[in-house]
Order: C-alpha cells, then structure tokens, then sequence
C-alpha cells in the first residue's frame, strides 16, 4: 500500500454488465456516496456524482476527448474533468505572447474516482482508497449535502454569478 491510501479494499455490487452497457449510465449510491457508473468505448469508469466545482450532477454531461483524454463536461458550467483519473483540465493562452496559442493545462486532481472491476458478468466498484482531500469530496460532508440540497431545490447560489451581477440586484 502506498503512502496516502486507507486499507479500504471492499467491493461493491453495482449491477450486471448487460443492463449497464445498455444503460451508458447509471446512478449508485455507495457507502453513503452518490456515483455515476460510465461505460464508453468498451470501458467502465465511475466517479462521484457531484461536480467538484459547485455540486451539479454529472449525470447528463457530455463526454469529449481533450488533449487525448476521455473528459465529461459538467452540464451546468462546462468545467472537464477526465474520466480516468478526475482531473480538471481548462483552456488558456499566455496574453503576452503573440499570436496567442491556446493549450490545455491540468488544475491537478479534483474529482475523485473510483475502481470499476467485473467477474462473471458482474460489476463492481471499489471506493477510491486515495485518503487526501479533493475537491468533489466536500459534496459528501454535511455542510456539503446541505449545499446539494439547496442547489437541487433552487435555493443555493450559482458559484459563476459575476459580483456585480449580485450588488446590481441587491441595490434595486
């Protein structure tokens, strides 16, 4: 076991692999935790179901491959996040030199994913045993699970909302 990983080994039953292919997707809670079940390209992936970003739901992103990596693009803000190691990536240019040539950078790993097995027409999933803090998992703390909720009854802020957007409303 390497340093930064929990003796944490169990898996988990999450649905036979005829139903999941044909699904694409598929929602799971384990251990207390929501996650989305991926298959693409004859691959399972599954990852927490929460956008690191601000809590959105993965469930309907769209998947793209960036810079040679599978990504979903969160529905609500459009961030990527790769499907294999759930990592951030954006889009930038160095502003002082010209012309500009964007390329893709990596924000390091942010959301967090989990291992996919399968035996006998079985699929599982394993619980990332990763014991450092990232970024997705504070959707599954309290405070986090109060956020969700209030962003799921329209009740939350959209963490995008320009500043100024904000005082111009609460002035008039």
């Amino acid at each position: 076991m390497s340093a930064g990983e929990s003796a944490s080994t169990q898996r988990h039953f999450v649905g036979k692999r005829k139903d999941l292919v044909r699904a694409k997707r598929a929602v799971r809670t384990v251990d207390g935790r929501e996650i989305i079940i991926i298959y693409h390209l004859d691959t399972f992936y599954a990852l927490d179901l929460h956008c690191y970003h601000a809590g959105s739901t993965l469930e309907h992103g769209d998947i793209e491959e960036i810079d040679k990596k599978l990504c979903i693009i969160c529905p609500n803000h459009k961030y990527k996040i790769t499907l294999a190691e759930g990592e951030g990536l954006y889009r930038a240019a160095n502003p002082y030199v010209k012309p500009r040539v964007y390329k893709w950078y990596s924000k390091g790993l942010k959301q967090r994913v989990h291992e996919v097995t399968e035996e006998g027409g079985d699929v599982f999933v394993t619980l990332s045993n990763l014991s450092h803090f990232l970024e997705s998992d504070y959707y599954y703390t309290p405070q986090g699970r109060k956020d969700r909720e209030k962003l799921e009854k329209g009740m939350g802020t959209d963490t995008m909302r320009d500043k100024d957007e904000d005082e111009a409303q609460n002035e008039g």
